[in-house]
């Protein structure tokens, strides 16, 4: 009771989420069918595979790819509660030579800003950097703001803290087209194979980001997208996208 945690299998391999509140255990109670294209996504991949999961939340992507594909992660999560609990779950997973977590915001900028929180709880979403908006960058008060540190994937790259990745994984939330921004030469390296974006199709700036990474030679499925798009609720026209070369 005093620290939770619970088990989810995929075949003979056991990975374990800790869940410390009612959201972090909805996140695992719905790990298989909030995003199916998520889980159908990682279970391409091959061990020396590398991926970057930019807005990694508590890690149920970065620790499931890591644990049953065993590829290297660098997952990147700003928000502190979240941070906490994502190391948490390297530890418990016993993943600390295949997961490297950083309390980084990935953007077109390198500095330091504001992370304006949705709400101070953890395995929560919704934050957003430098500006206080909604996913759909509609104005809103949000109840907390902490300091935050941003920089670009670029940056990372070139610096030699990140290794030119085979998968990239982006999901923050209505700011996605300003951590592509900031990964432009990164995009170009044809070493990285695939992309999976949250995208807001309401959203014009959303909309320019699909056409970009088909301009870099990356394809997407019609089908995938449709059947991963909300159709009703807050959400609706929000939906992954597979991008693949």
């Amino acid at each position: 009771m005093i620290n939770p945690i619970l088990k989810v299998r995929d075949g003979a391999t056991e990975v374990a989420y800790c869940t410390p509140n009612r959201f972090t255990k909805w996140r695992v109670d719905t790990l298989f069918t909030k995003e199916p294209d998520t889980i159908d996504w990682i279970r391409n991949f091959s061990p020396g595979d590398i991926l970057v999961d930019v807005g990694a939340n508590v890690g149920m992507y970065s620790i499931w790819a890591a644990k049953t594909r065993g590829v290297r992660v660098f997952a990147f999560e700003p928000e502190s509660q979240n941070f906490a609990l994502l190391n948490k779950n390297i530890v418990t997973n016993d993943l600390g030579d295949k997961v490297t977590a950083y309390c980084l915001a990935l953007s077109d900028d390198t500095g330091f800003s504001l992370l304006h929180l949705s709400s101070f709880a953890t395995g929560g979403s919704g934050h957003t950097l430098g500006v206080d908006l909604d996913h759909n960058l509609r104005p809103r008060v949000s109840p907390y703001a902490q300091g935050c540190v941003s920089t670009t994937l670029d940056h990372l790259l070139e610096s030699g803290v990140v290794p030119v990745p085979t998968h990239i994984k982006i999901d923050v939330d209505g700011l996605e087209h300003k951590v592509l921004a900031g990964c432009q030469a990164t995009l170009r390296d044809p070493r990285i194979k695939s992309i999976l974006i949250e995208i807001n199709s309401n959203l014009e700036e959303h909309r320019r980001i699909v056409e970009e990474l088909v301009g870099l030679g990356f394809r997407f499925s019609e089908e995938q997208v449709r059947a991963a798009r909300r159709t009703a609720g807050p959400s609706a026209g929000v939906g992954n996208y597979v991008f693949r070369r």
